[in-house]
């Protein structure tokens, strides 16, 4: 694929590369994507699985409108295993979705700064959290994760990164990742592949 070829240019990335190419596509119901973001926070992707599979079963096993979100009770959202913090959360999700009338094609034609600077403004949203639906959701190819855990262990790892601050972490991140534009996305998830796997 493209990325591929583009990636491979940084020597240090292009072992990593060797697993199946990754497609990054559009996916429809974005506030639900964000609630299952919320969900996902602090938990094991297993926990997180089966604690969306559950918040779904409380719609008949389909994904909810932002109505039918508002209209479930506090009692049943906990009783899925959700904290009060998440409870409100995914509902602030749905009021602002609701407020301010945003569809899945507005978000689709937004700039990633735009996209970031709308979303944050939801309590309980923050930037990371709308980094993983811009990847995973929203279809953008070009989205560095510099804040998430597992490409910090990853680049730590492969580029033998040294620093006293999550400042200099973060400017020396930023700086390689820089190569990799307008692919940066595909490197992440390359990058969590690979330490998933064992690498570290």
């Amino acid at each position: 694929m493209e990325y591929k070829q583009h990636l491979k240019k940084d020597k240090k990335l292009a072992p990593v590369l060797v697993e199946a190419d990754h497609v990054i596509k559009k996916r429809k119901n974005t506030p639900v994507r964000l609630m299952a973001s919320i969900i996902s926070q602090q938990l094991s992707t297993k926990v997180a699985a089966i604690i969306f599979a559950r918040f779904l079963a409380l719609f008949d096993g389909k994904e909810p409108s932002c109505d039918q979100v508002l209209a479930c009770s506090n009692e049943s959202l906990r009783s899925i295993g959700l904290s009060q913090y998440k409870v409100h959360y995914i509902q602030n999700v749905a009021e602002f979705f609701l407020t301010h009338k945003i569809t899945d094609k507005q978000l689709y034609a937004m700039e990633p700064e735009a996209i970031i600077e709308l979303l944050t403004q939801i309590k309980g949203v923050g930037k990371w959290t709308v980094e993983m639906l811009m990847l995973f959701s929203l279809g953008q190819e070009d989205v560095f994760a510099v804040d998430d855990l597992g490409i910090q262990q990853a680049m730590i790892r492969l580029y033998g990164i040294e620093s006293s601050t999550k400042k200099e972490l973060h400017t020396k991140m930023v700086a390689i990742s820089s190569k990799w534009t307008p692919f940066r996305s595909y490197a992440c998830l390359h990058l969590w592949q690979w330490k998933d796997q064992g690498a570290v």
